[in-house]
């Protein structure tokens, strides 16, 4: 069976850092990783990367998605430039299709109101309570937090985010997922072994 691509959203100002081990591994997997920007403008990444979306947001649909990631940027603290895709967040929650956010782009969530009742997490508890949500009971204090179909985590945790996106779409799981993250987290040694034996490296 042919796997849905996984959507990348890419806009100004966006954390080109934050996502790297998720969309490299998911790519490996053999998904197709597509960008989607507010239009089909080239947009600058923090690190200046200048990116040229594959499609423009209003023509994306969950059915056709494996998985939506939202990357971090300023803009996600600079007014409502980018609810739109916080929207569109919704509808894939809404349609059982994965959501994964990382930084800013929690707080974007938190003011479209989905983690009003999800567990999650972001770069600290504080951020999100300035957003006015009223899902302050459910943060957890943890790298990186899946709740049904949503991925949250803070902006120094890429690689945990990149454990629960690759844990989600199953494409590496058990002792497989954490040597994972312990040869990309912790620079184990040991997990390179059983990544090896696993061919998941």
């Amino acid at each position: 069976m042919t796997r849905k691509p996984v959507h990348l959203a890419v806009y100004d100002t966006l954390a080109d850092w934050e996502t790297g081990h998720a969309t490299a591994y998911l790519a490996r997997a053999g998904y197709e990783i597509r960008t989607v920007g507010p239009g089909r403008d080239h947009v600058r990444s923090i690190g200046g990367l200048s990116v040229r979306p594959d499609l423009a947001l209003d023509a994306l649909r969950p059915g056709d998605s494996s998985l939506l990631i939202l990357p971090g940027a300023d803009l996600w603290d600079a007014g409502d430039r980018l609810a739109p895709f916080a929207r569109t967040a919704r509808e894939f929650l809404d349609a059982g299709v994965p959501v994964a956010a990382i930084c800013g782009a929690t707080a974007g969530l938190a003011r479209e109101g989905l983690l009003d009742d999800r567990k999650h997490t972001s770069a600290v508890s504080f951020y999100l309570a300035a957003t006015g949500y009223r899902g302050g009971e459910l943060y957890v204090d943890a790298d990186a937090v899946t709740d049904g179909t949503l991925v949250t985590a803070g902006p120094t945790e890429p690689v945990a985010f990149a454990r629960e996106v690759l844990g989600l779409l199953g494409v590496y799981e058990g002792e497989v997922l954490d040597a994972w993250y312990r040869l990309y987290h912790d620079s184990d040694p040991a997990a390179y072994a059983v990544l090896q034996q696993a061919g998941g490296r």
